[in-house]
């Protein structure tokens, strides 16, 4: 857990956690801790890694970000993105 550029979304994800403009942010989070292994930096650690592979997809594929698979990959959490 210490790449640089997903541990420089972490302010991102704490601001989408209070955000209500982005609630799937926070049940994921919340999903997340009701896991045993799992604690609160760790799971912040994975929603940045979800955030930093659409953030990747935006730019490789020129497109805007698409918010849908960001919920998408937050969903499948635990599990994520190869």
């Amino acid at each position: 857990m210490d790449d640089p550029e997903i541990l420089a979304l972490l302010p991102a994800i704490t601001e989408q956690l209070q955000s209500p403009q982005t609630p799937f942010v926070k049940k994921a989070y919340q999903s997340l801790l009701t896991e045993d292994d799992i604690e609160e930096e760790e799971a912040k650690y994975m929603l940045a890694f979800c955030l930093a592979d659409e953030i990747e997809k935006m730019n490789t594929e020129a497109r805007d970000f698409n918010l849908s698979r960001y919920e998408m990959l937050l969903a499948l959490l635990p599990s994520l993105p190869e």
